[in-house]
């Protein structure tokens, strides 16, 4: 793997569990509202024309912006040719237990999919 590639993998990972109940709500969102079955939040440093802002990096001193879209959007733009759209959504894990994240760095962009930290359930609580 690129060195770049892992030193951002791993700052992503820590800005990631950062952001982990934001994450949450906003794909819970999405799917509950019927926008998409297919929620990608977009990781990056530079500006992007895709998708809407919902964490700006440097208010909370991270390293990662983090944009908001769906698999929709993506097609439209041709960021996911019409040709892949059926592997694309095969290859979706559960919106309700995964992020689909899209890194965008200088170098190019990666899908990678992290699972949610899940709060630990209090004994007895639902």
């Amino acid at each position: 793997m690129d060195k770049e590639l892992s030193v951002n993998l791993e700052l992503l990972k820590d800005d990631l569990a950062f952001y982990n109940e934001m994450l949450i709500e906003v794909s819970t969102d999405i799917l509950s509202e019927g926008f998409s079955k297919y929620p990608i939040f977009i990781a990056h440093q530079e500006e992007i024309k895709i998708g809407e802002k919902i964490i700006d990096a440097e208010e909370l001193q991270r390293s990662f912006h983090i944009s908001a879209t769906v698999v929709e959007e993506l097609i439209e733009k041709n960021i996911v040719t019409a040709e892949n759209e059926d592997r694309f959504k095969q290859a979706f894990k559960d919106p309700k237990n995964f992020a689909c994240i899209l890194l965008v760095t200088d170098k190019g962009a990666n899908f990678v999919f992290v699972p949610f930290k899940q709060k630990a359930k209090k004994d007895g609580a639902e």
